[in-house]
């Protein structure tokens, strides 16, 4: 309860500071070229309409869960919200007057917009730190899962949430019921991590019983339920499977919007597709472009583009997934994969009809012959076309495992729509700018892919070196 109440403070404080330092710029300089006869009404109504777009971007952004979110993701997410506001209404403002009109003004007001959310944003979250204490948490995991899956989820939750999350306790579903239910009862917050179906049913049931907060992973099924609608035929309630990825309302739509964004967006960075075609060339004399087979739907296979960010023959032992801090990386490369740069190639991959702006990524056949021996479901993400960005791209990371990336990319399948996509385009923007988006495989993970996936090409890896040392060799 205490944490709601200081969020809400500070959602209202970060709403009057926004919209009042709008409405101090707007009121003193723009509002005289909008409203000449209407002054003080018009300047009302165009301060409530900022205030609902400022929202309804805060909103999208997630830029008031000030308790969930890190202090530089907050203020990220603010300074979209509120700048993407301003510049709509500068915007309309110059075509109202039907000609240029200072920015300084509006410069000035976003510049007290970030300092005054930085100060409201960083204070809430040391009075968070200080004073609201993580709820004791229980984690039940499921009888299949190894100890050092859930080591790790447990570290994956506490790096970015410590603040909410204090675990306690992890138990195995095969625990005695009795047990159980005790360990909940002294536990406020419930995390029931990968459980069979039936066990998940009974903690659940008993968890809302007691009114505990709790969370689960959902299992493939449970997400292909939303893709489902009631059908009245009877008084019994049936619900029917609407095969949404097959439908093809909206596909046109779909590829208009892929080729009209595809185009602008060339034609806005061209500068900066030439800038980064002349450093990559500069550097080692190599190629650009990089081209690689992925699968799209269908498991039609296609040769995807993108600048080449590692040195020449960086795979001439084998598929090697990308680890942090990989030598192979060039200097070029360490800018162009941070800033994603690298992918801009793929809008020639939209404009063939390969990819989509929007949906799951296009993976390496190498991967997808080992992510369908490991999860065979893995297959349903290609029911619909490959995409430069998507809901896995958006919510997961470059090292996300095969199945999260199944469960995230199936979420978008089965609610796939154009307004989403407009959602998710939206969003790439801000993940754009988080490092740990493009975070790669820790050694240890990186080897075993690489063996996996030579296993599924039949190809021997007794006598190979390990995954470090061919690295190393590439790189020199």
């Amino acid at each position: 309860m205490e944490k709601k109440h200081v969020t809400n403070t500070a959602r209202t404080l970060l709403e009057l500071w926004n919209t009042g330092a709008f409405a101090i710029v707007w009121l003193a300089w723009y509002n005289r070229f909008n409203f000449e006869t209407y002054y003080i009404a018009g300047g009302i109504l165009t301060i409530f309409l900022f205030f609902t777009v400022y929202n309804m971007f805060c909103s999208l952004y997630k830029a008031f869960r000030i308790a969930s979110s890190s202090i530089g993701e907050t203020i990220f997410s603010q300074v979209i919200s509120f700048g993407v506001a301003d510049l709509i209404f500068y915007v309309e403002c110059c075509l109202v007057w039907n000609q240029y009109i200072s920015i300084l003004p509006g410069c000035l007001a976003v510049a007290g917009q970030a300092l005054g959310t930085a100060l409201i944003v960083y204070l809430t979250k040391r009075y968070f730190t200080e004073h609201v204490s993580p709820k004791n948490t229980l984690l039940i995991y499921g009888k299949d899962t190894g100890g050092q899956e859930v080591e790790d989820f447990c570290g994956r939750i506490l790096k970015k949430y410590a603040h909410l999350f204090d675990i306690q306790c992890t138990v195995s579903e095969d625990t005695p019921w009795e047990e159980l239910t005790a360990e909940i009862g002294r536990h406020g917050t419930i995390l029931l991590y990968e459980l069979s179906g039936g066990r998940r049913t009974d903690l659940a049931t008993y968890c809302m019983k007691l009114h505990r907060q709790f969370y689960f992973t959902p299992r493939i099924f449970d997400i292909l339920l939303q893709g489902c609608s009631p059908r009245h035929l009877l008084d019994t309630p049936l619900m029917k499977y609407d095969y949404i990825s097959e439908k093809q309302e909206g596909d046109m739509l779909k590829r208009t919007t892929d080729i009209l964004f595809s185009l602008l967006i060339l034609i806005l960075l061209s500068p900066v597709l030439l800038v980064t075609a002349a450093a990559i060339k500069l550097e080692d004399g190599g190629p650009v472009l990089f081209k690689q087979k992925r699968c799209t739907k269908d498991a039609r296979v296609f040769e995807i583009l993108k600048f080449r960010s590692m040195v020449v023959d960086a795979e001439k032992y084998g598929v090697i997934p990308c680890q942090g801090n990989d030598p192979r990386i060039t200097k070029v490369g360490k800018l162009i994969r941070a800033t994603r740069i690298d992918e801009l190639p793929q809008l020639f991959n939209i404009l063939k009809g390969d990819m989509s702006l929007v949906g799951p990524r296009p993976e390496r056949v190498e991967h997808v012959e080992q992510y369908m021996k490991e999860v065979p479901e893995f297959g349903y993400r290609m029911q619909v076309k490959g995409g430069l960005t998507g809901y896995a791209q958006i919510f997961g990371k470059y090292n996300t495992s095969a199945y999260d990336k199944l469960r995230l990319d199936l979420m978008y399948i089965e609610n796939k729509s154009f307004l989403l996509d407009l959602k998710i385009l939206m969003l790439t923007i801000r993940t754009v700018f988080q490092p740990e988006s493009t975070e790669g495989f820790t050694e240890e993970k990186s080897r075993t892919m690489n063996q996996k996936a030579r296993q599924a090409k039949v190809v021997s890896i007794e006598s190979e070196p390990k995954d470090a040392d061919l690295i190393k060799q590439v790189a020199k």
